[in-house]
């Protein structure tokens, strides 16, 4: 579990093929190591990885195949600055909102615009995550918890105050760059509760005595 409040930002230091799998290094800057452990869970870049070997400043991780389809590491080269965070602890104070790490869909920057010292930005997402994100909402874009300002047809406003540019990655999102999604889990269990019964009935079967006996079944 994360809060989507960025810790430090990493730099991928090595990208090693694993057959159709990939291994990370990533080269942790500021990030408090002091305390993590194998088997712990670090997101990067929005992206829950387990940590497999580490040092006071690094730490490497696995990625599957499915990983690779899901997010925007598929992007990525050596060089490339990723958000960090641990996960949190429950004595951590909760700045930012519910955010589990697992990525919902990869989204693309289609407009950055200069208003006064912030920068706005309009975000395309998956038409099929659209509906769990709200305005003045949550959401997680690279690991960072940001709030929805306006929405128009599968796209959404960011609006990002210096503070929040100078300790992320977020000053170097440029048009064209593809970003990790993450929606409020909230959205998801309040779409879960409002189906009801429906939710928990099976779909019916096409099974019949009739489909049994042409096959020869019965």
């Amino acid at each position: 579990m994360f809060t989507g409040i960025i810790e430090a930002v990493g730099t991928l230091t090595a990208i090693t093929p694993r057959g159709e799998d990939i291994s990370v290094t990533v080269q942790t800057g500021k990030l408090d190591m002091s305390d993590v452990k194998l088997g712990d869970s670090i997101a990067t870049n929005g992206v829950c990885l387990t940590v497999i070997d580490f040092g006071p400043n690094y730490y490497s991780a696995d990625l599957s195949l499915e990983t690779l389809k899901k997010t925007g590491f598929a992007h990525y080269q050596v060089g490339s600055k990723v958000n960090l965070e641990k996960a949190m602890l429950p004595t951590t104070r909760f700045g930012g909102h519910i955010v589990s790490g697992h990525v919902d869909g990869v989204g693309e920057i289609v407009e950055r615009n200069q208003v006064g010292r912030a920068i706005e930005f309009w975000v395309q997402m998956p038409a099929e995550i659209s509906k769990y994100v709200a305005e003045k909402g949550s959401i997680t874009v690279d690991g960072i918890s940001l709030t929805v300002n306006d929405l128009r047809k599968n796209a959404f406003k960011l609006t990002i105050v210096p503070h929040t540019g100078e300790e992320t990655t977020i000053n170097d999102f440029h048009v064209g760059r593809k970003v990790n999604l993450e929606v409020d889990v909230l959205a998801r269990y309040m779409e879960r509760l409002l189906q009801g019964n429906q939710a928990q009935e099976a779909p019916e079967s096409r099974l019949t005595m009739e489909f049994l006996q042409q096959n020869g079944f019965a």
